[in-house]
């Protein structure tokens, strides 16, 4: 069953997506060679807690950090680690869900490390997860079937020759096609992430238990944004402005 959330909710998930969007507006200072992926979790959490939010996946299943900091072939769920330092020309994912006074928000990015990224192909993969994510939540109108935004997202994804990986647990994979699941309606919220490689889809989850890597050691792309949907159309929650 899919809620449909009422004004006072709507108001809560907003307050929440501005905060966490405010997070990774800063973010971007602190990511840079030699700094360690449990160093930008250490941000992280205390600028959480900074903003009047709660991290939703520290304790999660045992899960002790407040954010996923994923590099170069790690796809998702990257382990922050002390050992794990950046280096010039890494390609990092960072993903954050967090809540305030209840209502969550979640947010993924993708950032170059020491460079802009430009004229790579890494750079052309992050382009294209992003045009993804505008695919999807352009699709996300009312009336429409929760498969549309699939649809949408790997449309993008083949036609720029990436390869395609999908979420463990998603309410919305990347893949799919249209016009199956539930109709959708003003007052849904969903959280949409592309997350795209850059050869073979294929992926494996390491000992740790949580980080997804790519079995051909290919680079992949992640990004994510809330949104609502409306009767004029899908609204990000995860931005300062739409």
């Amino acid at each position: 069953m899919i809620i449909i959330k009422n004004k006072a909710s709507i108001m809560k998930m907003e307050t929440a997506g501005k905060l966490v969007a405010g997070l990774f507006e800063e973010i971007g200072s602190i990511i840079k060679p030699g700094v360690s992926t449990f160093e930008i979790d250490s941000w992280i959490d205390l600028e959480l807690r900074k903003r009047g939010l709660v991290s939703k996946t520290k304790g999660y299943m045992g899960y002790r950090h407040s954010s996923c900091v994923s590099v170069n072939d790690e796809v998702v769920h990257g382990v922050p680690n002390k050992h794990k330092k950046l280096t010039h020309k890494d390609l990092v994912k960072i993903d954050v869900c967090a809540s305030w006074n209840g209502y969550c928000a979640d947010m993924a990015r993708c950032f170059f490390v020491g460079i802009d990224g430009s004229q790579s192909r890494a750079h052309k993969m992050v382009e294209v997860a992003n045009l993804a994510l505008f695919a999807g939540v352009n699709a996300a109108l009312v009336g429409n079937r929760l498969s549309d935004i699939s649809y949408a997202i790997q449309q993008v994804v083949e036609k720029e020759g990436f390869g395609k990986s999908m979420h463990e647990d998603p309410e919305i994979l990347n893949y799919g096609q249209p016009g199956q699941g539930p109709i959708l309606r003003a007052g849904m919220t969903f959280a949409i992430e592309p997350m795209i490689t850059e050869k073979h889809y294929d992926v494996y989850v390491e000992d740790d238990g949580w980080t997804v890597k790519t079995v051909d050691k290919g680079w992949a792309a992640h990004v994510e944004d809330t949104i609502l949907i409306t009767d004029n159309g899908p609204v990000f929650l995860t931005r300062q402005q739409n």
